[in-house]
């Protein structure tokens, strides 16, 4: 079998085992959180023989091996279970939080990436001057201030004071697509300029590292500009490391997003899944979990595949 063949079925099959010990973590962890699902459903004043009945119901009384393999192979089967709160399906909840949630993470990559590789290029191009300090500069504080206190100052200046966005993020079906770009400006906002930061600088590290190659000092004996010698020579071979940290960042806007739905309430899986741990909605959290993990270690996937792609010595083995 060709190298690039074979390490790409390694990282599919260890994708799978990464999301399967996943699937446990999540599963067990539900399980051992203090306090009755069941009590916390029907409430303090719930008799015994209701409290019996929901736990039969709810499967509470099988073995917790056996509960396992049953949401295990629901959720294989695209059965994620009911909610314990509304009664509604998972699913098809999920389906609409879900596509909210890609949709703010889409805008918000395509800003945030072509500008991050960007600046990574023009903080190379002019190292150890003005440019390369202030991109560096900008980016090591925007990377220090955590993302709801972005969230809140950009909400309380740019929303309150000048009025230019609204300061709750809702989206719905019968807006159009300016009248939703308008209502996540300040979350795509915040977004941007917490993974632009890692971003840029990595981007800036993978390139400063290949620079001190012997082939981008013979570039640039041939006469090539600094731009040339970068964008010809350094960025397609410092591409792996770059793809690896986008890879993770993209993950990052899907898997991370919690935090600024929440701050915005915005209507996506990160404010669905907070709405249900307060509610103690074990269904809803381990569905919750294991689509965040298989995002997760989705993405990873895909970074490591581009990274063997990318890598020559690979592609053309002798």
């Amino acid at each position: 079998m060709h190298p690039v063949l074979k390490l790409i079925a390694q990282r599919l099959a260890l994708s799978v085992l990464l999301l399967l010990a996943a699937s446990v973590l999540i599963f067990a962890g539900t399980m051992i959180l203090p306090g009755d699902v069941a009590q916390s459903i029907l409430g303090q004043s719930a008799t015994p023989e209701a409290l019996a009945n929901l736990r039969a119901e709810l499967g509470l009384n099988d073995p917790p091996v056996a509960r396992y393999f049953a949401w295990l192979g629901g959720a294989l089967h695209g059965d994620l279970g009911t909610a314990l709160t509304n009664g509604r399906d998972i699913a098809e909840s999920l389906g609409v939080r879900l596509k909210n949630t890609l949709f703010l993470a889409f805008w918000a990559a395509l800003i945030s990436v072509p500008l991050a590789i960007l600046l990574g290029l023009i903080a190379v191009r002019y190292e150890g001057r003005w440019p390369d300090k202030a991109i560096s500069g900008v980016t090591l504080a925007s990377i220090s201030i955590p993302e709801f206190l972005i969230g809140y100052l950009l909400m309380y200046f740019v929303a309150v004071k000048l009025g230019w966005f609204s300061s709750v993020a809702m989206i719905n079906d019968s807006m159009t697509l300016g009248q939703k770009l308008n209502a996540i400006a300040l979350p795509v906002m915040v977004l941007t300029l917490v993974v632009l930061a890692h971003m840029m600088r990595m981007t800036r590290a993978a390139i400063l590292n290949v620079m001190q190659s012997a082939y981008i000092e013979t570039a640039e004996l041939k006469g090539l500009s600094g731009f040339d010698v970068i964008r010809k020579h350094a960025f397609p071979n410092a591409i792996s490391p770059i793809v690896n940290v986008v890879m993770l960042n993209l993950a990052y806007l899907v898997v991370g997003v919690v935090v600024i739905e929440v701050v915005f309430v915005y209507p996506g899986m990160g404010q669905y899944l907070v709405d249900h741990v307060s509610k103690r909605d074990v269904p809803v959290v381990q569905a919750c979990g294991l689509i965040f993990a298989a995002v997760y270690i989705g993405l990873n996937m895909i970074a490591d595949i581009v990274s063997i792609l990318a890598n020559p010595r690979l592609r053309h083995p002798k």
